[in-house]
């Protein structure tokens, strides 16, 4: 999707958002790879974990926000109540992210930032709490989902 001169804060956050992804944060070390669709208007940001291999962010790119999410957990097989209980009692500890089930029944980690607000910054912390997200909870919630018999 091409953006127009009429898109002028839409543009301005497209740059902002290209520069910092793949400038300072394609250069740590723990980011494995990123990437950007200009179809979907959309950045994969694929960063390695230490309690699973890796996790990617997708960011998206709408009329007057940014959307991301991360693939946390398939649909579990087993304990649906323990699990969504101990997910949803960690969404009130993260800023801007949340545990969310998806129409196949995985769990995500979604959230959205106002263009208006967007900034290096902002940008820096929305990895940060998906990242800590996933390294706090991610092997807990495969214990709880997927217990050795």
């Amino acid at each position: 999707m091409q953006l127009t001169p009429d898109d002028g804060a839409l543009a301005a956050a497209h740059d902002l958002i290209d520069a910092h992804l793949t400038g300072p944060v394609a250069a740590e070390d723990a980011i494995q790879h990123v990437e950007y669709d200009p179809e979907l208007r959309r950045w994969y940001v694929r960063f390695t974990c230490v309690g699973r291999d890796a996790a990617t962010i997708y960011f998206d790119l709408r009329q007057r926000s940014l959307h991301y999410e991360v693939y946390f957990l398939p649909d579990p097989p087993a304990n649906h109540l323990e699990l969504y209980r101990y997910l949803l009692a960690h969404n009130h500890t993260m800023y801007g992210a949340r545990f969310s089930l998806g129409p196949d029944g995985d769990v995500y980690l979604t959230g959205r930032l106002a263009l208006e607000h967007l900034t290096v910054e902002e940008l820096d912390r929305v990895i940060g709490v998906l990242y800590e997200a996933v390294e706090s909870w991610f092997q807990p919630s495969i214990a709880i989902a997927f217990p050795r018999r």
